[in-house]
């Protein structure tokens, strides 16, 4: 029996669903940083045996009042993966509060009945049992809870009991994927998203969620002068207004000479080869409302 399914996890912003894709799929699909919102699109994450294949996706965290037409699109990411999921994977941070009228709550008591909800209760690491124990009593009165596993996602804790759980909960089915894929998505998306997590690093208040990265040029087959592979990538960073230009770029340049220089490390770990990594700023008024730029920035998959 081959056993296949998408395992579609869920949770509020910053609750740590980029660390638990990357830790059951034992590859950085997702960016990691201490800020929310850093996920913005549903990204898929495979992990495939002789007999199964698990299709996980990443979601951006759900926003309220969502502000720009793109966290309205975001939103919509994660709407579809109640329509496709064999699994759901609530994810909880257990040094938060919750109550019952959280908006995901309410969505998964609509979700079909035959469809598992495992809830994961993260950051264990960082509060007492008693508090695990009183999340679990929480959600046990709101929803109809399939399986729970306290976690760490970040140290890896209770990781390979939640992928055996899943595994075993799977439907018969197909590899929907070739076996040896990681992912749906290209290696320009991934160079973008690391260029927008060294963005998210380095940068504060505003900066980093009005910024959007998309890769002009993408070369591969040149030769460094010792001899090495080499792949020479043109990345163009849009700001949403003026002011914003000079921040990026820094004094004399420094800010994003400082920029290029950990996203090409980064993209050199991610790729396995030397990179040249250009990076131009440009200025796009209004993106984030534009249905035509998000389109062209992938918000429409």
């Amino acid at each position: 029996m081959h056993r296949s399914g998408f395992v579609n996890i869920i949770g509020r912003p910053n609750a740590g669903k980029s660390t638990l894709m990357n830790a059951l799929v034992g590859e950085q699909m997702s960016i990691i940083t201490a800020k929310p919102q850093t996920t913005r699109h549903r990204i898929l994450g495979l992990l495939s045996g002789d007999d199964f294949q698990i299709v996980f996706s990443d979601t951006p965290g759900i926003i309220n009042d969502p502000i720009y037409r793109m966290q309205e699109m975001m939103n919509k990411a994660v709407k579809s993966t109640f329509e496709d999921a064999d699994i759901m994977l609530y994810l909880i941070d257990a040094t938060e509060s919750y109550t019952a009228d959280e908006e995901l709550v309410h969505q998964l008591r609509h979700l079909d009945d035959e469809i598992p909800v495992f809830l994961l209760i993260n950051k264990i690491d960082r509060v007492e049992e008693a508090r695990v124990n009183k999340l679990i009593k929480q959600f046990g009165k709101w929803l109809d809870i399939a399986e729970t596993f306290p976690i760490s996602a970040l140290e890896g804790t209770g990781i390979d009991a939640l992928r055996e759980a899943i595994q075993a909960k799977l439907p018969e089915g197909p590899a929907y994927y070739p076996k040896d894929q990681l992912t749906d998505r290209p290696e320009r998306f991934f160079v973008t998203e690391i260029i927008r997590e060294q963005i998210l690093e380095q940068y504060h208040q505003e900066i980093p969620y009005s910024v959007e990265v998309e890769i002009e040029t993408f070369t591969e087959g040149d030769q460094t002068k010792s001899g090495e592979d080499l792949t020479r990538i043109s990345a163009i960073i849009y700001v949403s207004r003026k002011s914003q230009k000079p921040i990026i770029i820094g004094k004399g340049g420094v800010a994003i000479k400082k920029l290029g220089t950990n996203a090409r490390k980064r993209i050199e770990d991610f790729l396995q080869t030397k990179v040249y990594l250009e990076l131009h700023v440009k200025i796009q008024d209004g993106w984030r409302d534009s249905d035509r730029e998000l389109k062209k920035f992938g918000y429409d998959r």
